[in-house]
């Protein structure tokens, strides 16, 4: 089967979106504001039918650019990134250094495994995703270098980031975000959390390399340098790499978002090019060079908000939400609670932000958890297992849609890879459901 472009992708999804609002009936919880956060969150118990609002085709075009401008923190965020690493690229230290690497290398498996191991804590720290798309071009590279495929490349990136992601313990955006909104301390469970953690990743990247005989995918990249890697490229690398220490810091202990990443980065692109001797007027030319390079991928992320902004103006997230876990109480204790991991994959096609998610359903999965008899850790496992994995396949996923047009996989090729790994990578989280019950 072959799927359309990533835009045309992109663009379909908020027409469906637009005609589900004339399909599902419209309906609301009652919210109220978290004192914290300042976020508003439904009130379990509480949903009641509104009015219909269907988005009709005026309303549909217009969500385009207000998805786009709903998500700006998240473009800029892309754009200067994405820009930085470019101007990288293009002063040729990215290309010494790699070559260097796979010249001194003779076991590839050990470096694709250490590789993913990096995403995959990355992912678990601070939810490692869109900062990925820029270094698509480059992990392409290593991975032929090595002798393997673009789907391996982003098997141990984005798919290592993703398993990272949805199983580590501290990650804020996704295990932090659900055990505040599940009304749990903010480290429970966890120990529990580390070995998922460890399992998931050990089994994701045994699937990777399992599957590196079968990778097809082998575009045609750049000859890698045969130029020795110098001092100064190792200093520049650095310099690129300096915003994330604080960056991490600063989004667990002090609440900071894309915005704060950006202006890291423009900070350290600048940095990049003064020191490689490109002067002012030189970096900033490059810098927007290295920009245009990632503005389709910007772009998507900002079409996928469409999505959301589409169910939101017709009233049908609530419905979705409460029609999905309407069945859960007619179900026996443990098929309940496995049977909120499909739920929220499904609710997180069209509420593809991991703490958007999060704040939607918790209010809502964790009363009926005490319902059903379950521990509220178990829907905090049910959202991380479903809604978690889901970064890697659903085709809403803006910046996902992204990479794979910068490593050049289709996405029907990706899915074939990546559906049977997350269906491993799943056992994880349901083996910790039945040791939670």
């Amino acid at each position: 089967m072959r799927f359309p472009h990533p835009f045309v992708l992109l663009l379909s999804g908020v027409v469906v979106a637009a005609a589900l609002t004339w399909i599902v009936p419209a309906g609301e919880f009652d919210r109220r504001t978290d004192p914290a956060t300042g976020r508003s969150i439904a009130i379990g118990g509480t949903y009641h039918r509104v009015a219909a609002a269907p988005v009709g085709p005026m309303q549909t075009a217009v969500a385009v650019p207000r998805g786009i401008v709903a998500g700006a923190d998240v473009v800029a965020a892309i754009l200067i990134v994405g820009g930085a690493f470019a101007l990288l690229e293009r002063t040729g230290a990215l290309g010494r250094l790699v070559g260097g690497l796979i010249g001194r290398t003779r076991r590839p498996l050990v470096v694709l495994a250490l590789v993913a191991t990096v995403f995959s804590v990355l992912g678990a720290l601070d939810n490692t995703h869109e900062e990925i798309i820029a270094l698509m071009p480059v992990l392409v590279l290593l991975s032929r270098g090595l002798g393997y495929g673009a789907v391996t490349a982003l098997a141990m990136s984005v798919g290592a980031a993703v398993v990272g992601a949805a199983f580590g313990p501290t990650n804020p955006f996704v295990a932090g975000v659900a055990l505040r909104f599940a009304e749990l301390p903010p480290l429970s469970g966890g120990g529990l959390r580390l070995v998922m953690l460890v399992a998931a990743t050990a089994l994701w990247i045994g699937w990777m390399i399992w599957q590196t005989s079968n990778d097809d995918i082998r575009p045609e990249t750049a000859r890698l340098s045969q130029d020795p890697p110098r001092v100064r490229d190792a200093v520049l690398l650095t310099l690129l790499m300096l915003p994330f220490p604080p960056y991490i810091y600063g989004v667990l202990k002090l609440d900071w978002g894309f915005n704060e990443l950006t202006a890291l980065f423009l900070v350290a692109g600048f940095s990049v090019g003064l020191v490689a001797g490109l002067g002012l007027r030189g970096t900033a030319m490059e810098f927007l060079k290295g920009m245009e390079v990632m503005l389709a991928a910007a772009l998507f992320v900002g079409v996928a908000r469409a999505i959301s902004v589409v169910f939101s103006d017709g009233h049908i997230i609530d419905s979705i939400v409460y029609g999905l876990a309407l069945p859960l109480q007619h179900m026996p204790r443990f098929v309940a609670a496995a049977s909120m991991v499909p739920i929220h994959a499904v609710i997180h096609i069209p509420v593809t932000s991991n703490s958007a998610h999060a704040v939607l359903t918790m209010p809502i999965m964790a009363p009926l958890a005490d319902v059903l008899g379950l521990s509220r850790q178990v829907a905090v496992l049910a959202y991380q297992t479903g809604a978690g994995l889901m970064d890697m396949l659903t085709p809403t996923n803006g910046a996902l849609l992204a990479m794979l047009l910068a490593a050049d996989v289709p996405y029907g090729r990706w899915l074939r890879f990546a559906l049977p790994g997350a269906l491993i990578v799943s056992v994880v989280g349901f083996a910790a459901l039945a040791i939670s019950l």
